[in-house]
C-alpha cells in the first residue's frame, strides 16, 4: 500500500498499553511529526484531529494539545497559590514546558529553574509542542540538562516552590523522582516557608505507586496531602497528586481563595472551588494511602 492509499485515522493508529496490559488507550493518528530515540527515551509526536498535537515517551502518553492544561493546572497552581510569595521556582523534569507556562502566570516569579535530564525532549517541544513550550525562551527561564534527582542535592534554603513533573517510574529515568532520599532533598533545597508538589500517578493502576510517593513525599515534610484532579487521557482519568509544606500549611485550612479569585491569568480546569475539592479524597483512595 502506498503512501497515498493511507487513510489518515484508520491505517495509522497510536496505542499505549497501560500497567499489567490489562487495557489501554488508542487514538487515530493524521501525521507523525517527529520520532526520536534519545539517550534516555524514544520520543514521538504526531496530529490527530481530536486530541490535536500528541506527545509520547516510550510508548507512554505525556500531553495531548486537548487536555494537558487539566494535568499543569493542577499540578502547579496548587503550590503555587499556597505560597505567600513565590519568587523563585524549581520545575524537575516537564521538558514539554506546560508547567513552567503555568508558573510564569504569577506575576511575583522572578525565576523558574527548569531541569530536564533530556535536551532532545525540549528541543522536541519547542519545534513541535508551541501549546505547551512557548515560554521555555522567557529571560526568566533557566533551563538545564540534568539528572533532577542529582542537581537538587547541590542546593539548601534556595527555592519557594519545588514542582516535580515527572514521567512514570516505569519510563525513561522517572524512577530517580520517586525515591525516599529525592524527596528529602527537596525537602532541604526549600526554604523555610516553602511548597512542595509531585504528580504521583494514577491511582487506579498504578495505586502502588502513588501511595509509595505520598508515603515517602509525608516522611520529608511536616504536612503532606494527596489531591486528585480529572485527566481523560492518562491511566484511569483520574490523576493524583501531593502536596507538602515545609512550614506546616494545611492546603485547605490555610488556603485564600481570594487570591485565586483575583488572579488576573487564564485558567480553563482550577479555580478556588476546586482547588478545595480536590483534596476530599474517596475511601478507597484513603484506605490506599493510610494502610
Amino acid at each position: 500500500m502506498s503512501d497515498k492509499e493511507l487513510t489518515p485515522g484508520r491505517h495509522l493508529i497510536y496505542m499505549e498499553w497501560y500497567s499489567r496490559d490489562v487495557g489501554g488507550l488508542f487514538m487515530k493518528m493524521n501525521r507523525h511529526l517527529f520520532a526520536a530515540k534519545s539517550p534516555y527515551q524514544r520520543i514521538d509526536i504526531f496530529e490527530s484531529d481530536f486530541y490535536g498535537r500528541v506527545f509520547s515517551l516510550d510508548g507512554i502518553t505525556m500531553t495531548t494539545e486537548r487536555d494537558e492544561f487539566m494535568y499543569h493546572e493542577m499540578l502547579v497552581h496548587v503550590p503555587m497559590f499556597m505560597h505567600p510569595n513565590p519568587k523563585k521556582v524549581l520545575v524537575i523534569g516537564g521538558g514539554d514546558g506546560g508547567s513552567v507556562r503555568e508558573v510564569l502566570k504569577h506575576p511575583t516569579v522572578e525565576k523558574v529553574v527548569m531541569c530536564e535530564i533530556d535536551e532532545l525532549v525540549v528541543k522536541a517541544a519547542k519545534e513541535y509542542l508551541h501549546y505547551t513550550a512557548n515560554k521555555l525562551d522567557d529571560p526568566r527561564v533557566e533551563l538545564v540538562f540534568e539528572d533532577g534527582s542529582k542537581f537538587v542535592k547541590q542546593f539548601k534554603n534556595e527555592f519557594d516552590v519545588i514542582i516535580i513533573d515527572s514521567t512514570d517510574p516505569t519510563a525513561g529515568q522517572g524512577g530517580h523522582l520517586f525515591t525516599l532520599e529525592f524527596y528529602k532533598a527537596c525537602s532541604e533545597a526549600l526554604k523555610e516557608d516553602g511548597v512542595f508538589c509531585a504528580q504521583t500517578e494514577g491511582i487506579f493502576y498504578d495505586y502502588e505507586w502513588g501511595a509509595t510517593a505520598y508515603r515517602r513525599i509525608k516522611a520529608n515534610f511536616p504536612i503532606a496531602k494527596m489531591y486528585l484532579g480529572f485527566m481523560p487521557t492518562y491511566p484511569g482519568g483520574m490523576w493524583s497528586y501531593t502536596f507538602a509544606s515545609k512550614a506546616g500549611l494545611d492546603p485547605v485550612k490555610d488556603f485564600n481563595p481570594e487570591k485565586v479569585r483575583n488572579f488576573k491569568e487564564p485558567l480553563r480546569y482550577y479555580n478556588e472551588e476546586v482547588h478545595v475539592a480536590a483534596f476530599a479524597l474517596p475511601t478507597f483512595v484513603r484506605k490506599l494511602i493510610e494502610d
